[in-house]
This record gives C-alpha cells, structure tokens and sequence, in this order.
C-alpha cells in the first residue's frame, strides 16, 4: 500500500468537522472531508447561527467560545460570510432576572459588558414590547450568522482555497488509521477526527455509550418582520435563559429566579423553552427554542410548544401578533454531565461530540486542541482526552 493520501480524514460535515478541516489546513495540513449526505442537512443548518459567548459556562466553555468568535471574524469575510448583527441583549423582566445579571457583570465574564436600565434600553433596543422591564444586559461579543448558507460557504471556503477534498454521500463503515473503509471505496489518511453529530450508533457505539448519551429535539421558528423598518440591534434573549444557560444559572442568584419562573411559566420551564431572537438579512427573524430529550425523538411538532416560544417573544419584543412564515425541528446529541467529549479509540483517531447545542459557538477552538493533539503539539491543559 502505499503512503496515505491525506494527513487528515474528518468524517462528517457538519461545523464540527468543518472546524478540523480548517484547523488542519491552517496547520499546512491536506485533508479529506467524508459525510453520508449530499448536503449540510443536520443540527448545523437548523439552529440560529449565534455564536454565543455570553452565558456559557464558565471557565473552558467560555474561552472556548470566545476564541471561536474570533475564529468566524477571521473567515468570515475571506468565505463570503455575511455577519447579520453582533451582540446580545438579555432583557431581563423581572427584579430577580436583573440580580443575577447583576452578579454575571461581577465574574470575569462580565467584561465589555453593560448593564442598562429602562430608559437606556428603550434607546439601545427601541423594538421592546413595551412592557415593564427591570435591566437588559448588553454584550459586544456575540455575532450572527445565516446558518443555513454559512456551512455550505464555509466547505466550499475549504475546498476552493485550501485544498480540501470533500467525499459527499458516502458513510464510513470502519476506521483503522490509515485505512478508512467507506461505502464508495477506501481513503488513505494518517489520523482521523470522527465529528458524528448525533448518530451515536453507526461509529464506535461502545465508545459513546460509557457516555451515557442522548439526543435533544428543539423547535425552531421564522417569523416575518412585524413592519419593513423592524431591526434587531443584536441578538435578543429573555428570563428563561437566565435559568438554562450555564454562565448565569449555576450563580445563587439565579436560584430566586427560577423559583419565581416556576411558579410563573411552568410550561416554558417542563418544554425546557427559552428565547433567543436573531434577525436575518430578508428582516425575518429565526425564534425558538425548546428541549425535549429521547435516544430517538419523534418527529412532531405540537402548536403548543410553539405557542410558549411565541408567548415569550411577544412580552419581549414589539411583535403583537407574530406570523410564522416556517417552522423545523432540529437534534442534537446531549450529555447531563458535559458540554462536549473528545475520546481516544485509537493513538491515531479522535472522536469529538458536542453534547450541549453550542457546536457553532465552540467548535473552532475544539479543533484546533483536537488537532494540536493528534499531530503532536503540546495540547492545551483545557482539552479533555478519554482514552
């Protein structure tokens, strides 16, 4: 046989798996993208395409958030990737919502950030409701992008520019470095990074199960702009995210909120629903989400759901009578203990799940730890290797 044809194969295509593809390439590295679909098709087209930074948690989370932000401003432009708005603004709606914003702003992840009141907000963010509101947090550090056109750029990107070979419709059966064995043949590669989303059974199921996985449903709307001269300023989030958002919800604060939210809005709290309201070019606005969780979650998606999302946009923004203009579900795979795993079946082969929904939000810094590690850098102390 001879030598391998790549450096890196990567299996999956979705923004995990992108992200090693562009970290080895920065590297110098070539590499060979496999997925199964003809297209981006899974949980990286179907979610808001906000890179969140505020609110992770803490610690590793965060800086990998933050590092991965500065990664999409960096190829952004060169992808032909258009950045919609940058920001977030967190309305808080209730006194108890504003101490633990109150007491963000006093851990380091507070920095860059204000807090304004009332007044402040009306002139930062003239689309709220109206309705009583105690603070809106105001964050520089997000930015948004189209998700739905932002992968397909982003792996055309890799592919004009830096080489990057792409094997669409084509699965992966067997993985023994440097042999990849797939459904149209078999590819040469040094080291491999299997990214398999959600699919938990079809590579190394015995690996992922120590990790006792399962996979999140969420319900994603779009929502047509109330007037053609609605804008969102930034990305905007509400109360429920307070108490689900590891950055704020593990502060005692947040404990008094989600105690009022209880009593308040139990049906959010029981869907696992939060808002976040992004806008996009057209001035339609993606909405949602929720969280239901199964090993295989069903394909509905009931109104009511729907309705607390919508209730919840409502008491935030100047938008009486929302109307729907689309609606989808997306999966993701999800973990109780984690926010990501990166394990270790093979010296050569790395298999890399993000277990919490926040892969466009960390994924960048992920790759470049994984790859550092599988191509013999000192790997940074953050990166979590099960062998």
């Amino acid at each position: 046989m001879s030598g391998p044809a790549f450096d890196l194969a990567v299996v999956g295509a979705g923004i995990c798996g992108l992200a090693h593809a562009l970290a080895a390439v920065r590297r110098g590295l070539s590499v060979v993208v496999i997925d199964r679909d003809a297209r981006a098709n899974g949980a990286s087209v179907r979610n808001f395409g906000f890179v969140t930074v505020t609110g992770q948690e803490r610690g590793t989370t965060w800086r990998r958030a933050m590092r991965s932000r500065d990664v999409w401003a960096e190829i952004a432009g060169p992808a032909g990737i258009a950045v919609e708005h940058r920001g977030l603004a967190v309305v808080a709606r209730r006194a108890e919502a504003r101490a633990v914003l109150e007491a963000f702003l006093r851990t380091e992840m507070g920095e860059g950030c204000d807090l304004l009141d009332a007044a402040e907000a009306a002139v930062r963010l003239p689309v709220l409701s109206g309705e009583p509101i105690a603070a809106v947090l105001w964050s520089p550090h997000e930015l948004r992008v189209e998700s739905r056109t932002a992968i397909p750029k982003l792996a055309a990107f890799l592919a004009d520019h830096h080489g990057v070979v792409f094997r669409r419709g084509t699965a992966v059966v067997g993985v023994a470095p440097p042999v990849v064995e797939t459904s149209t043949g078999t590819v040469t590669a040094e080291r491999v990074v299997v990214c398999p989303g959600d699919d938990l059974i079809s590579l190394y199921p015995d690996r992922l199960a120590a990790y006792e996985l399962t996979r999140c449903k969420l319900h994603m709307l779009r929502v047509a702009p109330p007037t053609p001269d609605f804008r969102l300023p930034a990305a905007v989030m509400s109360d429920l995210g307070l108490v689900r958002y590891l950055g704020y919800a593990v502060l005692p604060e947040a404990a008094a909120l989600k105690a009022r939210l209880s009593a308040e809005q139990p049906d959010a709290l029981a869907n696992g629903v939060h808002l976040i309201a992004v806008q996009s070019a057209d001035g339609s606005l993606v909405v949602g989400d929720s969280h239901h969780y199964d090993a295989t979650p069903d394909p509905f998606a009931p109104q009511a759901v729907d309705d607390i999302i919508l209730d919840e946009l409502k008491a935030v923004l100047a938008i009486p009578a929302p109307v729907v203009t689309e609606r989808w579900t997306g999966t993701y795979a999800s973990a109780a203990d984690r926010t990501m795993l990166v394990d270790a079946p093979h010296p050569r082969v790395r298999l890399v799940v993000i277990t919490s929904g926040t892969g466009a939000s960390t994924s960048f810094a992920i790759a470049e730890e994984v790859v550092d590690d599988l191509f013999g850098a000192v790997a940074p102390a953050t990166t979590e290797i099960a062998s």
